[in-house]
Parts: C-alpha cells; structure tokens; sequence
C-alpha cells in the first residue's frame, strides 16, 4: 500500500507521527462510454454555457449558486486562506464509548501506521485505548475538510473512521411513524423465533458479490470468444481530445525545419562558393602530397647512381690487369 497522508496523533503533549492509507478499496467492475459501432470512447469537452467556447482547466474556478441564480466564484487563493489549523494533526478531543457512536456517522475507513520514531508511543496509546473499552473522538482535516472521525483498534492497528458532521445527516421524517399500528403478541413471538432460527456469529468471508462475479464471467467469456473491438486511432481533427505536449512537440518540429528550408534557401551561394575553394585547397593538397615521394625519391637514386660508377670503376680495372698479364 501507498500512504497518501502524513501527520501526527496529538493527544495532550503526546505526539505520535503516523502515515495514513486507505483501508478500503471498491472492487466493482468499472467501463468506458464507448461507440456501440466501433468502440471509440466517448470523449467530453470543458464548454462554457455562455460564450460556448472550450475552457482549459487554469481558467476554471469554483462557483457557489445563490438561489438568485447569481454566482459567487472562489478560487485558489481565496481557499488557502481560509483555516485549517489541523491540516497535518489528528487531534485528540475525548474518549467516548463506542456504542455511542452511531453506525449511520461513519464515512470512510483508513488505517494509521506509525513512524520508526513513533511506534512507542503508537503502542501505548493502543494498549491504553483497548483496555478503555472506548474509542477516541478526534478533529482531522483531509482534503482541504475538516472532519470529525472516530480511532479505535482493529487487529494491533489504529483505524480512523471518517465521520459526517450531525447537520449531514437526514432526519427520518416519514408518515408511518405518526400512524397507530397495533401489533399482536404472537405475531412478535413468532418474528423473534424467527431471528434465533437465523441467527449466528459474523463470518464476513464467507459472503461474496454474486452480480459482481456474474458480470466478470461474461467479460470473460466475450474475451475467450474473441468479442472484442480495436478501435482505431480517431484523427486530430476529429473533435478528439489531444495530447498537448505532443501537439506542442510537433509544432515546435514544424518550426525547426520550417527555419531550417529557408536558412538553406539563403545560405546556398555561400555554400557553392566555399565548395569551390574547398575544392581548391583538396587539389592542391593532392599535387603536394604527389610531390613528396619524388623528393624522398632523389637520395635513393643518387645512392644508385653511384653503385653504377662503382661498378663500373671496378669491371675497367680488372680489364686492365688482365691485359698487362
């Protein structure tokens, strides 16, 4: 699990530092609005029911509609002055029994796990809070909203459950209340015999959402059947919402190469005249780089050259000799 909350339990001048997750997760198989004909998703645009033009998310604000119909328009700054003074701390207002707590108060179930730092006092405010027979009624502020919310212990660890406020909950106002319904003694006794024949402990695992497996079953059912679409790729301009970056991406490509054609438009006449004077400086280097093993050349002639006279000195003398013999 991630945490996706830090903050810390104050109760006194205790201070436990503790990271928050979700206790909860909904495991309802969840869709797409798609075309019936081709599996396209159903896309929706930010439009503005007065001017009708599409409106990006930094020029969204919150409104609150008086019953005049006028709208008073809050926005970012107007939320981050407003108080939160627990934002980062759970804190501690009284211990109170839980059957107190009526059920139709809890909201959403989270789970508290201390840091290295915190897990002594973590432990003793659980071991304390256990033996009470209570649980604690504690401020916290998630979300930029600030709830009232129960801790209490479950399986070693703390569990915040999220509370509504008193006004949030409904009245139960109906007819039938006010209405004189008699009902027989026997009629009780047999509904009371009824409830011990189907009473037993709470074994949760032992339910399970049969709409749920049905509907999943059938999915996989069309997958192995091969009941599926591919849809295709929609058209930028084709009312589609599109990916800004690659938009801005490829607009900033179309620039370059847009600059790019016409520097080399321009820059042509310089580069056909710096060609011919490269081509200059390639021939001259070739003619000297011809010349080199000619000089390296002359020594090794000279060198054989003499031989020749040598040789020849030799062969003129030796004939001599031979004449005065």
């Amino acid at each position: 699990m991630r945490s996706i909350w830090k903050g810390a339990i104050s109760f006194g001048l205790v201070t436990i530092p503790v990271k928050l997750y979700s206790a909860t997760e909904e495991r309802d198989v969840s869709f797409h609005q798609v075309h019936r004909e081709d599996g396209g998703r159903i896309r929706y645009k930010r439009v503005c029911q007065i001017d009708g033009e599409e409106i990006a998310y930094s020029d969204i604000a919150k409104g609150y509609e008086l019953s005049s119909g006028e709208v008073v328009v809050l926005t970012d700054e107007d939320f981050a002055d407003l108080p939160l003074t627990t934002s980062r701390t759970i804190d501690v207002l009284e211990f109170v029994p839980l059957e107190q707590v009526d059920p139709i108060y809890f909201a959403k179930s989270y789970y508290l796990e201390p840091d290295a730092a915190g897990a002594k006092p973590y432990v003793l405010l659980r071991e304390a809070l256990e033996q009470s027979g209570r649980v604690a009624l504690v401020k916290v502020a998630l979300r930029q909203r600030e709830s009232l919310a129960t801790l209490r212990v479950r399986d070693g660890i703390f569990v915040l459950e999220m509370m509504l406020w008193p006004d949030e909950v409904r009245d139960a106002e109906f007819g039938f209340l006010d209405d004189d319904i008699d009902v027989r003694q026997q009629e009780l006794q047999m509904a009371q015999s009824l409830i011990d024949t189907l009473s037993g402990d709470f074994h949760p695992e032992q339910y399970s959402d049969n709409y749920r497996e049905a509907l999943q079953s059938l999915i996989d059912a069309k997958v192995e059947g091969r009941e599926v679409v591919q849809p295709e790729q929609p058209a930028d301009d084709s009312g589609t919402v599109v990916d800004l970056m690659a938009a801005l991406r490829a607009s900033v490509e179309a620039a370059k190469q847009g600059r790019g054609a016409a520097a080399a438009e321009d820059e042509a006449p310089a580069r056909t005249s710096s060609e011919s004077a490269g081509s200059k400086r390639a021939a001259s280097k070739k003619s000297a780089a011809k010349k080199a093993p000619a000089k390296k050349a002359a020594p090794a002639a000279k060198k054989a050259a003499g031989k020749g006279a040598g040789s020849k000195k030799t062969t003129a003398k030796r004939a001599n000799a031979r004449k005065s013999a």
